[in-house]
Formats: C-alpha cells, structure tokens, sequence
C-alpha cells in the first residue's frame, strides 16, 4: 500500500505541476494579468531600480504605512504591494521549472501520504482532498483579496488554478491508493 502511495503522489504531483504549466505557462495567464504599455513599464522599471536597489530583493509595501506620513499617503493611494527582484531571470527560467517539478512531486507525495493516513476508502479520500484544497485556496490565497485588498480577478485566477491542481493530485493519489483495495468478498 505504500509503494501505491508514493506512486500515487508522485503522479498527482506531476499532474499538479502539469496544471500548474497550462494555467500559467500558456496564454491563459493573460486572464490574471493587468499589463502596462510599453514607456510606462520601462517608467516604473526605472524607478524601480532607482527606489529599491539599494534595499535589494524582497517583497515592498508602498507607500510604507510604518511611519505617520506613510499612513497618510497610503490612505490616500495609489498604493501597491511589489514583489522585487533586483537582478532579474528569464521569462522562463528552466531553474525554475526544476526546482517547480520538485516540489510539485514532493507535495503530491505529501497529499498521498495524508490521504492515507487519515481515509480509507476512495470516496473518502476524494471528499478529503476536495475539501482541503478548497480550505487552503480560501485561506491562502483569496484571504489576500480579504485582507490586503489585492486585486480579486488575478486572486480568483489564482485560487482556481490551485484548486484545479491540488484537486486533480488528490483525485490521482486516491485513485491509484484505491487500486490497492481489496474488493468486498474477494478471498485472500
């Protein structure tokens, strides 16, 4: 029952990353985006480089809200949450996409193995992997839109592609740990 487990996680995180690919990989990523025309991005690439570079990578709230003047200016807007990369990487960076893969296989294995753990039957351990995919996508991602006001149509997208491939690696690792089942009446 264990080797089904794995293998189960193991393809179920391989399909997740899959889902991950057509979500984001291919055009329909464009559905989550809002773009900027072309001397605007190059306007704020500049002043990107020029405001943050000395603090480097990390993830910016601005106007900073810590101090008096900042609360003013955040209230008033515009105000943005900017995840920075000082040096840059390709658009698609095949680092990556390996470093993606792997994770992509250890949390299918990880789901299989609570799938396991906590269900017996495959019913069960769909409903299971329904809910809390579900459960986490609400929590994680659209309680940003909650509590942060981060934009709801790429949150949503978002929310649903991680759904789809959290959903899709526990209905693979259910159905392959169901195979291991013996059937009622079966004589061993």
């Amino acid at each position: 029952m264990m080797i089904r487990t794995v293998i189960g996680g193991l393809l179920g995180g391989f399909a997740m990353f899959i889902t991950g690919f057509l979500f984001w990989g291919t055009p329909l990523s464009a559905l989550a985006m809002s773009r900027a025309e072309g001397q605007a991005s190059a306007n704020l690439q500049a002043a990107l480089a020029q405001a943050l570079n000395t603090t480097g990578t990390g993830v910016y709230t601005v106007p900073d809200p810590a101090t008096a003047e900042g609360t003013i200016l955040y209230g008033k807007g515009p105000i943005a949450q900017i995840f920075y990369n000082s040096s840059g990487f390709p658009v698609t960076d095949s680092a990556s996409l390996i470093g993606g893969l792997i994770l992509s296989l250890v949390v299918g294995v990880l789901i299989a193995l609570a799938l396991r753990f906590v269900t017996t039957g495959f019913a069960e351990r769909v409903r299971v992997a329904l809910i809390f995919a579900m459960a986490g996508v609400l929590w994680m991602h659209v309680g940003q839109s909650v509590f942060n006001h981060a934009p709801w149509g790429y949150i949503l997208y978002l929310a649903f592609s991680d759904f789809v491939a959290l959903a899709v690696a526990g209905l693979i690792a259910a159905k392959i740990m169901d195979r291991a089942q013996p059937t009622v009446g079966t004589v061993h």
